[in-house]
């Protein structure tokens, strides 16, 4: 298996991908055979046949493909479906890589004084600023403070094997070492060696989980990436951000600064996931303590064995109460005070008793001992030991500190609702839920003010309100430092803030967690402010906040509800309405994203979407979900993932100091009428009675139900309406079909009628003079670049029920018409030529892709008609295949 030739300018690229499907040719030829290597052959050669997605449903050439599918035996098309799905695997390792490597001569070349700068790197972003005339002082008072968190959240579309992940590191590794100079040519047969017995393990792997994960297994897979690339890519970005800085404002880093930061869900969030117990979140509490104590043991250990000058200050020898070697005596006493740590978290999680010994129970004490060194080292002359591993290591403290990351907890607000319901019902106060909003915060106030106990120590109650009663009195026995936020989902009106809070301190949770309101819905969304100015003027609210609050907007269930362009808007909207709010009150906000991979769920190039964020709303802190598949994309790997921070970083710091300006008046009023439109034509086509029976037909959706990869269910309850289903497994289903529905439907309505009626001047201008609409466009673009309507009419054709067939049609039409109506706003002959790179890759990637949607469709028509176990198996390669040939899944 091999690939077209692409311009000399990705000729590194090219004999990556080459060298890879030779060798992954030779393993099907020794471990499949000769007859399956020349079967995956034709299946190719009829799937390049397809380059043109906009071919007619009656295509020859896609006929053929079709015919030599359906004439393969389940277990073959499950074998060709592995082949071109390893394939598309290989290729996004080599081009990820490939994007490293460029970066890296693009460093290392002479840099011209005289050029603008626009590469997003932070000495050329800071190079701009100065330009534009940001003052040094200014630049670096902002670097300082900014704080960008990403919160990791376990993603039940990731659909790769932690096991396979290793081998597809390993394989990334060895391409990284063949890009030596010096290698000789026993060393180069050697690493195609390697990779050859890499691809070979792999293909002998079973890609599939046969088990659902528990909660806690995604805990340990994003223990995983923390300790395998995030904590060696920080420290190398800090050093970079310190250069740049000491570059461009005559001041480097400070030590402490927090410039990027790590939160968590996984073994925190419980909504609507019955398998995440108080129990759970305590154990995850501890395993990433653990992570953070043993990386810690390391890298003291190491310094250990570095430090063994004797020159000293007076402060340390007198610590260390030697004088020959005080270094190595202060910091073996770190290190046996951090394995002391390790055995009692042990202990903890064992349910034994706790060892014998000081532990480390705060950052703090972890500090005092490394700054002590610190200190010594450039007090005696040695500053270029001291920043060096310990500059390094004190930076990863103050970012990992003892708990690795901050543990949200995430409960849907209905719950807590009926855990004061309880309460309330058993002390004849009457029903909570019955209650008005007025009764409520009354009610909710007056406790609040009050020191008597609230839950009756013999409460009945479900099981439900027990748990979560349990979850608090658990989160105060763990320690503060290893607690982020307390996100509601489906938050609504200001009391469901308010009963947050009154739960922590009916539990003593202290200090107690910051209580998050997430906005989902485009009705909570538009509400959004009145609910936040409503907790405003509460006196104990105020006090409570400090001045600081933090409120996150959900942009998965948001665009579910009622589109991508409506819901872009109304997120635009409800975050220029709570800045203002805020700004009037004197409280400094916190947005927290929730951001998804796909662009239906408000994923996309970092870069773009940070930039295009209204006025005011990046204020020098961002905190961004970050969900299962692009944690590998973004964090995989120490040098990818050193470049996201840059992205971030970079991105976050030029919409605080530069932000965008506001739309003008004709603009916005021409958006408001698009997100209108666009949200009634979602909407007519999701209500339908006839959408539901077709979604459920045409896609994969009822059998996405039994992959086991991850924790939570696909739905919020038994109901089966659309309201039920979850974001993220709506968006999969339609990604698989390659109809990428929720990401452009509306789109062709809004857009279409705005042309036809004489506005295609002021759209074009809105896209090249307004960063939020030219993003919003260009998102939608890489999304219909990566559908094809015929892929999915031939889903329409083998699984569809006559009587819906109508429904398919409209949609593929209407499909074509975003398309159309797309490229005359954006002033272009095809998608994506301003971007050729991505175009050329998409255009590679179709020959492997197209084949591997054409067995799925089959094999779903087998499966529907007879329930076989191999025919599931291969069904859910195919699901792999395709999410590996488009970047994401849901």
């Amino acid at each position: 298996m091999t690939s077209s030739h692409p311009p000399a300018s990705d000729r590194g690229l090219h004999l990556d991908v080459r060298v890879l499907g030779e060798l992954l040719g030779a393993v099907l030829r020794a471990y499949a055979g000769n007859e399956l290597y020349e079967t995956v052959e034709r299946v190719r050669e009829a799937g390049k046949a397809l380059r043109d997605p906009s071919g007619g449903d009656d295509d020859p050439q896609l006929a053929r493909l079709c015919e030599v599918v359906a004439s393969l035996p389940v277990a073959t098309a499950s074998e060709v479906a592995r082949a071109f799905s390893l394939f598309l695997t290989l290729a996004n390792i080599a081009e990820e890589r490939h994007k490293v490597r460029v970066r890296r001569l693009a460093q290392a070349a002479p840099r011209d004084p005289a050029a603008v700068a626009r590469s997003d790197s932070c000495s050329d972003v800071f190079a701009s600023m100065r330009a534009v005339g940001i003052s040094p002082e200014r630049l670096h008072a902002a670097v300082a403070a900014q704080e960008v968190e990403f919160v990791l959240t376990a993603h039940p579309t990731q659909t790769v094997r932690r096991t396979l992940l290793h081998k597809y590191h390993r394989i990334a590794e060895v391409i990284r070492e063949a890009e030596r100079d010096d290698l000789v040519p026993d060393e180069r047969e050697e690493l195609r060696n390697e990779l050859l017995r890499q691809i070979s393990t792999i293909w002998n792997t079973d890609e599939l989980h046969r088990t659902r994960p528990t909660p806690l297994d995604e805990v340990r897979g994003g223990m995983a990436v923390l300790e395998g690339s995030l904590w060696l890519a920080l420290p190398r970005f800090l050093r970079r951000l310190d250069a740049a800085l000491l570059e461009h404002t005559g001041r480097g880093l400070p030590e402490g600064a927090q410039s990027i930061r790590f939160g968590s869900w996984m073994g925190g969030d419980r909504d609507g996931n019955p398998n995440v117990t108080a129990d759970v979140t305590r154990d995850a509490v501890r395993l990433a303590r653990w992570t953070a104590a043993d990386l810690a043991q390391r890298e003291v250990d190491a310094l250990c064995q570095e430090l063994s000058m004797d020159l000293a200050s007076e402060e340390l020898c007198a610590r260390a109460s030697v004088r020959r070697e005080p270094y190595r005596a202060l910091l073996r006493g770190v290190r046996e005070r951090l394995r002391t740590t390790l055995r009692a978290i042990e202990a903890e999680l064992d349910g034994l008793p706790a060892p014998a010994g000081p532990i480390y129970q705060t950052r703090a004490e972890l500090l005092e001992p490394l700054q002590l060194t610190h200190r010594s080292l450039c007090e005696t002359g040695q500053r270029v030991v001291a920043d060096g591993r310990l500059l390094d290591l004190l930076r990863r403290v103050h970012c990992f500190g003892l708990h690795m990351v901050r543990l949200d907890v995430r409960q849907e607000s209905s719950q807590h609702s009926a855990a004061l319901d309880a309460i309330t019902q058993q002390l004849a106060l009457g029903s909570y839920l019955a209650w008005d909003e007025a009764a409520r915060i009354a009610f909710l106030t007056t406790e609040l003010a009050s020191n008597r106990p609230l839950v009756p120590k013999q409460l009945s109650a479900s099981d439900d309100v027990h748990e979560v009663l349990a979850l608090f009195r658990t989160l105060a026995t763990l320690p503060g430092e290893s607690l982020g936020a307390y996100v509601i989902s489906m938050a609504k009106r200001a009391s469901d803030v308010l009963a947050v809070e009154l739960l922590q301190r009916e539990a003593d949770v202290s200090p107690p967690l910051r209580v998050v309101p997430l906005f989902e819905t485009i009705a909570d969304l538009r509400a959004s402010h009145q609910t936040v100015a409503a907790l405003l003027d509460l006196p104990w609210y105020r006090a409570r906040i400090g001045g600081r609050l933090e409120v996150m907007i959900g942009y998965s269930d948001s665009a579910k509800d009622g589109g991508r362009l409506s819901a872009a808007w109304e997120l635009y909207t409800a975050q220029e309405r709570l800045v203002v709010l805020c700004r009037e009150r004197g409280v400094h906000l916190t947005l927290f994203h929730g951001r998804g991979g796909t662009i239906g769920r408000g994923g996309g190039p970092t870069h773009i979407a940070i930039r295009s964020q209204p006025a005011g709303s990046v204020d020098g802190n961002l905190r961004v979900t970050e969900q299962g598949e692009m944690i590998q994309w973004k964090f995989g790997t120490p040098e990818i993932a050193e470049r996201s921070f840059e992205l971030y970083a970079t991105a976050t710091l030029e919409a605080t100091l530069l932000p965008p300006a506001a739309p003008s008046a004709p603009f916005r009023a021409r958006m408001e009428q698009l997100a209108e439109r666009s949200m009634q034509a979602y909407r007519a086509v999701v209500k339908d009675p006839g959408f539901v029976p077709y979604f459920r037909a045409a896609t994969p959706e009822i059998e996405l139900g039994s992959l086991q990869i991850g924790s939570r269910p696909a739905r919020r309850g038994q109901q089966g309406g659309l309201e039920s289903l979850r974001a993220i497994p709506w968006i999969f289903a339609w990604t698989q079909t390659r109809l990428h529905l929720p990401a452009w439907l509306g789109v062709e309505v809004a857009l279409g009628e705005a042309i036809e009626a004489g506005g295609l001047a002021e759209l074009r201008a809105m896209a090249a003079q307004w960063p939020f609409f030219g993003s919003t466009l260009s998102l939608i673009e890489l999304v219909l670049a990566k559908a094809n309507g015929r892929i999915a009419a031939r889903y329409d054709e083998l699984l569809t029920p006559p009587e819906l067939l109508p429904i398919g049609v409209d949609l593929r039409q209407r499909l074509d018409r975003a398309c159309s109506v797309l490229l005359r706003v954006l002033d272009q002959r095809e998608l994506l030529e301003r971007v050729p790179e991505l175009q050329k890759s998409l255009q590679l990637r179709r020959a492997y892709l197209d084949p591997i949607n054409i067995i799925q469709v089959e094999l779903l028509k087998r499966q529907r008609v007879a329930d076989d176990p191999l025919t599931q198996d291969a069904l859910l390669i195919t699901v792999n295949g395709i999410a590996a040939g488009l970047k994401n899944t849901g």
